[in-house]
């Protein structure tokens, strides 16, 4: 029941590439949803296709756009549970069948992961998941001969999964063997723990403009070591809850709101973001009294940004420039450059991420990321200050990339992080004084209050 390893990390050409269905109705309610969600778990760990791609409602693959809301939420459900889920899902059936599936049965393990993930963790009646599953292979005509097994292997996965799922998932490891891999080369005997934070959900973070302590109370919600306020869960769109309108807080992950607090004292200074939208951080900068100049290569990205600042009642010079070959008038007192990057702290949100990336796209972007911090030197005054971050776990895009610009430019410094100034979050500093948060830290008994994103964030200066 394993995939094909030899297929994965693939890139399509675009998000609708063979993921188109027919026309005609498909008699059973729900058997459609379940089809599309087959497909796209598909062009996901075979191809590597993001997720938030296949789902953009805008962009997104035609299938799934050509459903109805309940059942694009019902795909996305499954979706995001067999990612986060899906080492184990793969054991869990393999140690129901007698002998693998031949090699070219690959779309058949789709089905019956997307099944078994609806069995094992979403609160789908399982017979409706079975009789799905079974009519969806019957309609394929390269499944149809293993329709009868297909109902035998689910049928048994009801009946054993009390048993058997936590015997898998104490022997399971639950991550692709590359990523996997890079965590326990930079983390050891943290990896399980962070492992175990990603098959969670995450909990929604808000950003307040002001007093945190209040405004937990007022959504029910708890007030984190950066002063974030963490809801257990929303019923209904985020954009219902009080607040919102008049703009007095953004949503933004605990760990995303750590680099722009790392600035210190920014009241009258001119700041560039030069990775800026969505905005978040921007706004965090204007917030605290600077004068920022927000920077993005994307003009739909800046309308964006725009608009979230419009909403907060917060202002920043907006430019749309290319920051590797920009060359604005006047230097900067600061600079915060959140970098484009693999995204591997983020896999509580992306589950994706680990089907989608490999060692090669994380070289790529530190590659990237070193550029980028060689140009954002050029950008401030002698003196001036460079906040570099990213919401990566890999160290090659982090401490490595942070070491290697240090030690060849004479004219980069690096101001530590005091661990006194970040109570409750002192582990995640470490011994040179950088900023490493990771899925296993903030630790609650709930587990959707727990943890945050992985960030890296160091404070850097240009010496002259």
């Amino acid at each position: 029941m394993v995939l094909n390893q030899s297929t994965r990390g693939r890139r399509p050409t675009n998000n609708n590439d063979d993921l188109e269905f027919e026309t005609s109705e498909l008699a059973k309610p729900g058997l459609h949803a379940r089809k599309v969600a087959a497909k796209l778990l598909s062009a996901i760990v075979e191809r590597g296709t993001s997720l938030d791609g296949l789902l953009d409602r805008t962009n997104g693959n035609q299938a799934f756009r050509g459903l109805n809301a309940a059942d694009q939420a019902l795909v996305k459900a499954i979706l995001l549970a067999t990612l986060r889920h899906l080492p184990v899902i793969e054991a869990t059936l393999s140690s129901l069948v007698d002998k693998p599936l031949p090699s070219g049965a690959r779309a058949l393990n789709h089905v019956l992961q997307v099944a078994a993930t609806q069995i094992l963790y979403l609160d789908i009646p399982d017979h409706a998941a079975v009789d799905l599953a079974v009519e969806q292979a019957h309609l394929d005509p390269r499944n149809r001969r293993f329709a009868a097994l297909v109902n035998a292997v689910l049928r048994r996965l009801i009946r054993e999964k009390d048993v058997l799922l936590p015997k898998i998932q104490a022997s399971t490891i639950n991550a692709p063997a590359w990523f996997h891999e890079r965590l326990q080369a930079a983390y050891g005997t943290q990896t399980q723990n962070i492992l175990a934070a990603h098959a969670h959900e995450p909990s929604i973070d808000l950003s307040v403009k002001s007093d945190p302590q209040i405004w937990a109370e007022r959504l029910n919600g708890l007030v984190l070591p950066t002063g974030s306020v963490r809801l257990p869960g929303v019923d209904g769109p985020i954009t219902d809850l009080p607040g919102f309108d008049e703009g007095a807080w953004w949503v933004q992950d605990a760990a995303a709101s750590i680099p722009a607090r790392l600035f210190g004292n920014l009241d009258g200074l001119h700041v560039a973001d030069v990775c800026a939208a969505p905005g978040g951080k921007t706004a965090q900068l204007a917030l605290a009294g600077a004068r920022v100049t927000a920077v993005d290569l994307s003009r739909n990205r800046l309308k964006r940004l725009s608009q979230n600042l419009e909403r907060l009642g917060l202002d920043a010079i907006c430019v749309e420039e290319n920051m590797l070959t920009w060359q604005p008038e006047q230097l900067f007192d600061a600079l915060l450059l959140d970098a484009p990057c693999s995204s591997t702290g983020t896999v509580r949100r992306h589950p994706d991420i680990p089907w989608t990336k490999n060692i090669r796209d994380i070289e790529k972007l530190a590659d990237l990321q070193e550029r980028m911090l060689r140009a954002a030197f050029k950008l401030v005054k002698p003196g001036g200050t460079v906040v570099f971050s990213n919401c990566s776990l890999d160290p090659l895009e982090g401490e490595s990339m942070i070491e290697k610009v240090i030690a060849t430019d004479d004219n980069v410094s690096r101001i530590p992080i005091d661990p006194v100034d970040w109570p409750g979050l002192e582990s995640a500093i470490n011994a040179r004084g950088e900023m490493r948060t990771t899925p296993a830290m903030l630790p609650n008994k709930n587990a959707r209050l727990s943890g945050m994103d992985g960030f890296f964030a160091c404070v850097l200066m240009r010496n002259v």
